[in-house]
Protein backbone atom coordinates (compact mmCIF):
# COMPACT_ATOMS: atom_id res chain seq x y z
CA UNK A 1 0.00 0.00 0.00
CA UNK A 2 1.10 3.57 -0.63
CA UNK A 3 0.06 7.04 0.52
CA UNK A 4 -2.31 8.83 -1.84
CA UNK A 5 -0.08 11.88 -2.24
CA UNK A 6 2.96 9.72 -3.06
CA UNK A 7 0.90 7.63 -5.48
CA UNK A 8 -0.14 10.73 -7.42
CA UNK A 9 3.28 12.38 -7.29
CA UNK A 10 4.92 9.20 -8.57
CA UNK A 11 2.52 9.16 -11.49
CA UNK A 12 3.34 12.75 -12.44
CA UNK A 13 0.11 14.35 -11.24
CA UNK A 14 2.16 17.11 -9.60
CA UNK A 15 4.65 17.63 -6.81
CA UNK A 16 3.75 16.32 -3.37
CA UNK A 17 2.66 19.83 -2.32
CA UNK A 18 0.63 20.36 -5.51
CA UNK A 19 -1.05 17.01 -5.06
CA UNK A 20 -1.91 17.78 -1.43
CA UNK A 21 -3.57 21.04 -2.51
CA UNK A 22 -5.67 19.17 -5.06
CA UNK A 23 -6.74 16.68 -2.41
CA UNK A 24 -7.72 19.47 -0.01
CA UNK A 25 -9.76 21.13 -2.77
CA UNK A 26 -11.73 17.94 -3.28
CA UNK A 27 -10.34 17.34 -6.78
CA UNK A 28 -9.15 13.78 -6.04
CA UNK A 29 -11.35 10.72 -5.65
CA UNK A 30 -10.65 7.15 -4.60
CA UNK A 31 -13.09 4.47 -5.70
CA UNK A 32 -15.39 7.25 -6.92
CA UNK A 33 -15.54 8.97 -3.53
CA UNK A 34 -13.83 12.27 -2.72
CA UNK A 35 -10.52 11.63 -0.96
CA UNK A 36 -10.29 13.19 2.47
CA UNK A 37 -6.57 13.19 3.27
CA UNK A 38 -3.16 12.96 1.57
CA UNK A 39 -2.09 10.07 3.82
CA UNK A 40 -4.97 7.84 2.75
CA UNK A 41 -3.53 4.38 1.99
CA UNK A 42 -4.01 3.15 -1.57
CA UNK A 43 -3.86 -0.44 -2.81
CA UNK A 44 -1.96 -0.22 -6.07
CA UNK A 45 -3.72 -2.02 -8.89
CA UNK A 46 -6.95 -2.32 -6.93
CA UNK A 47 -8.20 1.12 -5.88
CA UNK A 48 -9.41 3.50 -8.59
CA UNK A 49 -7.77 6.91 -8.20
CA UNK A 50 -8.89 9.94 -10.22
CA UNK A 51 -7.84 13.60 -10.40
CA UNK A 52 -10.47 15.99 -11.73
CA UNK A 53 -12.29 13.02 -13.27
CA UNK A 54 -9.18 11.56 -14.97
CA UNK A 55 -8.25 8.09 -13.78
CA UNK A 56 -4.61 7.74 -12.73
CA UNK A 57 -3.37 4.16 -12.94
CA UNK A 58 -0.27 3.12 -11.03
CA UNK A 59 2.91 1.64 -12.49
CA UNK A 60 5.71 0.76 -10.10
CA UNK A 61 8.11 0.29 -13.03
CA UNK A 62 8.11 1.27 -16.68
CA UNK A 63 10.35 -0.05 -19.45
CA UNK A 64 10.61 1.58 -22.87
CA UNK A 65 12.77 0.60 -25.82
CA UNK A 66 13.84 3.73 -27.66
CA UNK A 67 15.57 3.94 -31.02
CA UNK A 68 17.60 7.00 -30.08
CA UNK A 69 17.98 9.52 -32.88
CA UNK A 70 21.07 11.62 -33.47
CA UNK A 71 20.93 15.10 -31.92
CA UNK A 72 19.23 14.03 -28.69
CA UNK A 73 21.18 13.74 -25.44
CA UNK A 74 21.13 10.73 -23.11
CA UNK A 75 19.97 12.56 -20.00
CA UNK A 76 16.86 13.19 -17.92
CA UNK A 77 17.03 17.00 -18.23
CA UNK A 78 19.09 19.44 -20.25
CA UNK A 79 18.90 23.23 -20.49
CA UNK A 80 19.80 23.33 -24.19
CA UNK A 81 19.01 20.04 -25.90
CA UNK A 82 16.10 17.64 -26.19
CA UNK A 83 16.65 14.59 -23.99
CA UNK A 84 15.78 10.94 -24.55
CA UNK A 85 13.29 11.10 -21.67
CA UNK A 86 11.54 14.06 -23.36
CA UNK A 87 10.75 11.74 -26.28
CA UNK A 88 8.63 9.40 -24.13
CA UNK A 89 5.28 11.16 -24.39
CA UNK A 90 3.07 8.50 -22.75
CA UNK A 91 5.22 7.96 -19.66
CA UNK A 92 3.42 7.58 -16.35
CA UNK A 93 6.44 7.69 -14.06
CA UNK A 94 8.29 10.96 -13.53
CA UNK A 95 11.51 9.20 -12.43
CA UNK A 96 12.50 7.59 -15.74
CA UNK A 97 16.13 7.65 -16.84
CA UNK A 98 18.24 6.18 -19.67
CA UNK A 99 20.23 3.04 -18.87
CA UNK A 100 23.70 4.10 -19.91
CA UNK A 101 24.59 6.82 -22.34
CA UNK A 102 24.84 7.07 -26.10
CA UNK A 103 26.75 10.00 -27.58
CA UNK A 104 24.63 12.82 -28.97
CA UNK A 105 25.41 11.78 -32.55
CA UNK A 106 24.92 8.05 -31.90
CA UNK A 107 21.68 6.24 -32.72
CA UNK A 108 20.09 3.01 -31.63
CA UNK A 109 18.95 0.94 -28.69
CA UNK A 110 18.41 2.75 -25.41
CA UNK A 111 16.42 1.41 -22.47
CA UNK A 112 14.39 4.03 -20.59
CA UNK A 113 13.16 2.90 -17.17
CA UNK A 114 13.03 3.68 -13.46
CA UNK A 115 14.37 0.25 -12.46
CA UNK A 116 17.61 1.11 -10.72
CA UNK A 117 18.59 -2.46 -9.83
CA UNK A 118 18.22 -3.54 -13.44
CA UNK A 119 20.27 -0.57 -14.64
CA UNK A 120 23.08 -1.50 -12.26
CA UNK A 121 23.14 -5.09 -13.51
CA UNK A 122 23.20 -4.05 -17.15
CA UNK A 123 25.92 -1.43 -16.72
CA UNK A 124 28.28 -2.97 -14.16
CA UNK A 125 31.53 -4.23 -15.78
CA UNK A 126 31.46 -7.12 -13.30
CA UNK A 127 28.24 -8.42 -14.89
CA UNK A 128 29.85 -8.75 -18.37
CA UNK A 129 26.75 -7.73 -20.33
CA UNK A 130 27.37 -7.73 -24.09
CA UNK A 131 26.66 -4.52 -25.99
CA UNK A 132 26.69 -4.78 -29.79
CA UNK A 133 27.17 -1.84 -32.16
CA UNK A 134 26.94 -1.42 -35.92
CA UNK A 135 29.28 1.19 -37.31
CA UNK A 136 30.60 2.66 -40.53
CA UNK A 137 34.34 3.32 -40.46
CA UNK A 138 36.49 5.62 -42.56
CA UNK A 139 39.27 3.32 -43.74
CA UNK A 140 39.65 -0.39 -44.45
CA UNK A 141 39.13 -2.48 -41.32
CA UNK A 142 41.57 -5.41 -41.37
CA UNK A 143 42.14 -8.78 -39.75
CA UNK A 144 44.89 -7.09 -37.75
CA UNK A 145 42.23 -4.82 -36.25
CA UNK A 146 40.12 -7.87 -35.40
CA UNK A 147 43.06 -9.43 -33.55
CA UNK A 148 43.92 -6.15 -31.78
CA UNK A 149 40.34 -5.69 -30.54
CA UNK A 150 40.28 -9.32 -29.37
CA UNK A 151 43.24 -8.55 -27.09
CA UNK A 152 42.02 -5.12 -25.97
CA UNK A 153 43.44 -1.81 -27.17
CA UNK A 154 44.91 1.18 -25.37
CA UNK A 155 42.54 4.14 -25.67
CA UNK A 156 44.39 6.29 -23.17
CA UNK A 157 45.25 9.91 -23.90
CA UNK A 158 48.10 12.24 -22.90
CA UNK A 159 50.39 9.35 -22.10
CA UNK A 160 47.91 7.63 -19.79
CA UNK A 161 47.34 3.92 -20.40
CA UNK A 162 43.68 2.88 -20.55
CA UNK A 163 43.30 -0.60 -21.97
CA UNK A 164 39.89 -1.93 -22.91
CA UNK A 165 38.59 -5.40 -22.23
CA UNK A 166 38.64 -7.73 -25.25
CA UNK A 167 36.00 -7.02 -27.90
CA UNK A 168 34.60 -9.09 -30.76
CA UNK A 169 34.99 -7.24 -34.06
CA UNK A 170 33.13 -8.56 -37.10
CA UNK A 171 34.06 -7.02 -40.46
CA UNK A 172 31.00 -6.80 -42.72
CA UNK A 173 32.70 -4.90 -45.56
CA UNK A 174 36.24 -3.58 -45.87
CA UNK A 175 36.72 -0.70 -48.27
CA UNK A 176 37.50 3.02 -48.14
CA UNK A 177 34.44 3.04 -45.88
CA UNK A 178 34.03 -0.21 -43.94
CA UNK A 179 31.04 -1.64 -42.11
CA UNK A 180 31.48 -3.55 -38.86
CA UNK A 181 29.78 -4.96 -35.80
CA UNK A 182 31.53 -4.71 -32.48
CA UNK A 183 30.56 -6.41 -29.23
CA UNK A 184 32.04 -5.08 -25.99
CA UNK A 185 31.23 -5.43 -22.30
CA UNK A 186 32.19 -1.96 -21.11
CA UNK A 187 30.84 1.54 -21.51
CA UNK A 188 33.85 3.81 -21.31
CA UNK A 189 33.50 7.39 -22.53
CA UNK A 190 33.34 7.42 -26.38
CA UNK A 191 34.69 3.88 -26.22
CA UNK A 192 33.87 2.60 -29.72
CA UNK A 193 35.16 5.77 -31.36
CA UNK A 194 38.33 5.73 -29.26
CA UNK A 195 38.98 2.06 -30.02
CA UNK A 196 39.00 2.76 -33.74
CA UNK A 197 41.10 5.88 -33.30
CA UNK A 198 43.61 3.66 -31.51
CA UNK A 199 44.06 1.66 -34.74
CA UNK A 200 44.13 4.77 -36.95
CA UNK A 201 40.54 4.83 -38.15
CA UNK A 202 37.44 6.99 -37.64
CA UNK A 203 33.82 6.10 -36.85
CA UNK A 204 31.49 8.00 -39.19
CA UNK A 205 28.21 6.42 -38.04
CA UNK A 206 27.35 4.46 -34.89
CA UNK A 207 24.24 2.59 -33.84
CA UNK A 208 23.74 0.30 -30.83
CA UNK A 209 21.79 -2.80 -31.76
CA UNK A 210 21.85 -5.02 -28.67
CA UNK A 211 22.30 -4.87 -24.90
CA UNK A 212 22.29 -8.24 -23.20
CA UNK A 213 19.25 -10.11 -24.51
CA UNK A 214 17.51 -6.88 -25.54
CA UNK A 215 17.66 -6.34 -29.31
CA UNK A 216 16.70 -3.15 -31.12
CA UNK A 217 13.33 -3.46 -32.83
CA UNK A 218 14.21 -2.42 -36.39
CA UNK A 219 10.56 -1.46 -37.00
CA UNK A 220 11.20 1.52 -34.72
CA UNK A 221 12.39 4.54 -36.67
CA UNK A 222 14.88 6.89 -34.97
CA UNK A 223 12.93 8.75 -32.29
CA UNK A 224 10.26 6.06 -31.96
CA UNK A 225 9.78 3.85 -28.92
CA UNK A 226 7.57 1.16 -27.43
CA UNK A 227 7.00 -0.64 -24.14
CA UNK A 228 9.05 -3.79 -23.61
CA UNK A 229 7.22 -7.07 -23.98
CA UNK A 230 6.92 -9.40 -20.98
CA UNK A 231 9.40 -11.74 -22.70
CA UNK A 232 11.92 -8.93 -23.11
CA UNK A 233 11.52 -7.87 -19.49
CA UNK A 234 12.03 -11.44 -18.33
CA UNK A 235 15.12 -11.77 -20.52
CA UNK A 236 16.88 -8.81 -18.95
CA UNK A 237 15.75 -9.60 -15.38
CA UNK A 238 13.44 -6.62 -14.90
CA UNK A 239 12.14 -6.02 -11.38
CA UNK A 240 8.58 -5.39 -12.56
CA UNK A 241 7.34 -8.37 -14.53
CA UNK A 242 3.60 -7.99 -13.94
Amino acid sequence: MIRLDKYLADMGAGTRQEVKRKIRKGLVSVNHKTAGAPDLKIREGEDVVSVEGREIGYAAYEYYMLNKPAGVVSATTDSRDLTVVDLIQEKRRKDLFPVGRLDKDTEGLLLITNDGLLAHRLLSPRCHVDKTYYARIRGAVTQEDVLAFAEGVDIGEDGQVERTMPGILEVLTSNAESEIRLTIQEGKYHQVKRMFLAVGKEVTYLRRERMGTLVLDMDLKPGEYRLLTDEEKKGIGASGLA
